[in-house]
């Protein structure tokens, strides 16, 4: 049997942070790999550093630098076919963006879905993965790439299986802690006192360890997956992943978990494979 696998995510470096592993790991295993990446990412950082909200940030010019990048990442992680739908970035939530016609946030939900289900009946994949309902950490493109891609399942005459990204509770306890250390010794190092930030402690990221349906080991990827990210070094090019030397980034980021959404083949536990019952 041909395997294909499709992930759909919201912006350029999406598909690194989350999949970068089990993308490059599938292709050296021969499963076709089909990204959707609904946005164009004009919202991120400029390569200067300029922010969103800052006076000459240029939104058309943050989303030519991350179509390259997103090339690149693409290149390093093997993938078979990249789908760029090139809607507008809706920026965080809250953010006057939110309300751009042209969002992706503000799209049509069947308009935006028939198009990935136009991907999903040429490539007919067995494995799907997106996000869940709150778009693993509330950003209006990722809970919107969560509805279109149900949609579009909606839309197709097979049911495939369905995977949502996710970092176990016990994994989120330990990068809490990091980064709150990272924090503070950013804080020491300005001459300013340290002070968590409260929206960030309120976010819930993690996932109760029970719910993880597949945990892959992708070890043997890890060095393509730091390459992807790094490739997106205008948005990246300071976040911890790239902080950690190459040895602590292949402890902390050797697996990659996810939630079994849809179950078609009746799967129990938490698998070690993604294509498990396919092969």
């Amino acid at each position: 049997m041909s395997l294909t696998f499709c992930c759909v995510h919201a912006h350029p470096d999406d598909e690194a942070s989350s999949t970068g592993g089990v993308l490059r790991l599938l292709a050296d295993q021969g499963v076709r790999t089909v990204l959707v990446t609904c946005t164009n990412g004009e919202f991120g950082d400029a390569p200067d550093g300029t922010k969103p909200d800052a006076p000459g940030h240029d939104p058309d010019g943050v989303a030519a630098v991350r179509e390259a990048e997103l090339a690149e990442a693409v290149r390093v992680l093997g993938v078979s076919r990249l789908v760029r739908l090139g809607y507008r970035d809706s920026g965080m939530k809250g953010w006057p963006q939110n309300d751009d016609a042209d969002a992706f946030w503000s799209t049509s939900l069947d308009e935006a879905a028939a198009r990935v289900a136009a991907v999903l009946d040429e490539e007919r994949p067995q494995v799907v993965m997106t996000y869940n309902e709150n778009g693993f950490y509330g950003h209006p493109d990722h809970v919107q790439a969560h509805r279109v891609t149900m949609r579009a399942l909606e839309m197709v005459d097979y049911e495939p299986t369905v995977y949502f990204n996710a970092i176990p509770d016990s994994v989120m306890v330990r990068l809490r802690e990091r980064w709150a250390e990272e924090d503070r010794r950013r804080a020491e190092a300005e001459g300013r006192e340290y002070a968590p930030d409260p929206e960030e402690e309120a976010m819930d990221l993690g996932t109760p360890d029970a719910m993880i349906g597949a945990a892959i080991d992708v070890s043997a990827a890890v060095a393509a997956k730091r390459a992807a990210l790094a490739a997106h070094a205008s948005q990246i090019a300071d976040s911890f992943w790239l902080q950690m030397s190459e040895e602590e980034f292949a402890r902390a980021m050797s697996t990659e978990w996810f939630v079994r959404a849809r179950n078609p083949l009746g799967l129990a536990g938490t698998v070690t494979d993604l294509f498990a019952g396919y092969r």
